[in-house]
């Protein structure tokens, strides 16, 4: 059973349909080939109790959060301003990718946006200043995935309603790693720049006066991240409430900038509306899926069985990695990630691993699964955005930033108080 449902993923992914339709298909063979009763009548209830999830709520306030901030220009100015700061670093305007990436994260909580947001306004620079291509792509391409770990996160707010895992606590558990990762990605930046200058032969020299002037373009979206994710560390506001802060508090900044206009609104409205769709239609999907699984029994016969296995805990989770990198090749990311996580959480659970700690870890190897080809969605982000130039280039440039994911996962495996030393603060201090 267990060989067969992954065999008909794999097959239906790989036959380029509708991730909704994969998820659904799937759902309907398993139910009339392994139950005894009519499963699929069930969908309407699975569909409502589904959709009537608090948290979800959240998932269209971050996405309305990201439109306007993309819409309203202030994704230029901070750019620059980061430019003016790191710029002088040896990788020049990669260092900015990488920083205005992380930053953007901490306000979108998308990861396809946030490539597609720093590349629309860095790439032009990239010929400009006569950047080595691959390297130059790959930071945005491996850039923009940070946008799926460093909190708010849309994947964070579905790991956490799928595996039922507070998803305050997966924010906390998220946010060192994913301050560390955007230090790794710019640590390897700089060093690959000091053996070789070529690959960034442009430097931004700033004085301290322009830097200074650019802070009052840093500090409303650092604003905006502490209205958001500070509500929920300092226990004033679940994700869902803190998501509809983070709307307004955006909508403040845009009114502050003169951008508001109608046709603003209406854009980022439509495109709000589009997303959320595509998302909780999946997300019933998925739902269906995994109350078939439960009812089949897929989830027990697959904890049973690495129970049955004898393996180390270790070895089993390093399987789990090695599954996910492979998987992640040729399944999209969200498909990836709905589909898997109800198998996955359970095994989990069963080899003593902490479910905060292992959403973490998930995330990264989705991370991956978005710059691996040939399927990885912010590869042909960034390569839609260059519109000219091989494709090799952004596959080549963002294949060291999946090694440094993987020496990630190798520090929260050795070190694990990294992911979970602020939950365990902020546990106690409620306590």
């Amino acid at each position: 059973m267990i060989t067969l449902t992954i065999f008909l993923l794999l097959a239906m992914a790989a036959s380029s349909l509708f991730v909704v339709a994969v998820l659904g298909i799937l759902g309907y063979t398993l139910s009339e080939l392994f139950s005894p009763f009519p499963l699929l009548r069930g969908l309407g209830e699975v569909a409502w109790s589904s959709s009537a999830d608090f948290i979800l709520v959240a998932i269209p306030m971050f996405i309305l959060m990201g439109e306007l901030l993309l819409r309203s220009g202030v994704t230029e100015s901070m750019f620059d301003a980061l430019d003016r700061w790191v710029g002088r670093i040896p990788g020049g305007l990669m260092h900015t990718n990488v920083a205005a990436c992380a930053v953007f994260a901490a306000t979108s909580g998308s990861s396809i946006a946030t490539a597609a947001t720093i590349g629309t306004v860095s790439i032009p620079n990239m010929n400009r200043f006569g950047y080595r291509p691959s390297i130059f792509l790959g930071t945005i391409a491996a850039g923009g995935t940070l946008g799926i770990l460093i909190p708010p996160s849309i994947n964070i707010v579905l790991y956490g309603a799928l595996s039922e895992t507070a998803v305050s606590d997966m924010y906390l558990a998220a946010l060192i790693p994913g301050i560390m990762m955007a230090l790794l990605f710019s640590v390897y930046v700089f060093l690959a720049c000091v053996l070789d200058p070529s690959l960034a032969p442009h430097r931004r020299q700033a004085s301290w006066s322009e830097r200074i002037e650019a802070l009052k373009h840093l500090v409303p979206p650092l604003l905006l991240f502490f209205l958001v994710v500070g509500s929920i560390y300092a226990g004033i506001a679940t994700a869902t409430e803190a998501s509809a802060l983070g709307v307004m508090g955006t909508l403040g900044l845009v009114v502050a900038r003169c951008r508001l206009t109608l046709d603003l609104l209406l854009r980022s409205f439509e495109g709000t509306v589009r997303t959320t769709a595509m998302v909780m239609a999946i997300v019933i999907a998925a739902y269906f899926l995994n109350f078939v699984l439960s009812t089949i029994g897929l989830t027990d016969k697959a904890v049973q069985w690495v129970a049955e296995l004898s393996w180390p805990p270790l070895s089993v989770l390093m399987c789990i990695v090695l599954l996910y990198l492979v998987l992640g090749c040729f399944v999209e990311s969200l498909t990836l990630m709905i589909a898997t996580t109800p198998l996955v959480v359970p095994i989990i659970k069963h080899l003593g691993y902490d479910p905060v700690w292992f959403g973490v870890v998930f995330v990264i190897l989705i991370e991956a699964a978005l710059i691996t080809p040939p399927i990885g969605m912010n590869l042909f982000v960034v390569q839609s955005v260059r519109k000219r130039g091989p494709f090799r280039d952004v596959v080549i440039g963002s294949l060291p930033f999946v090694g440094l994911m993987l020496l990630m996962i190798a520090l929260l495996i050795a070190f694990p108080k990294l992911a979970m030393w602020l939950p365990s603060v902020f546990a106690a201090n409620r306590a």
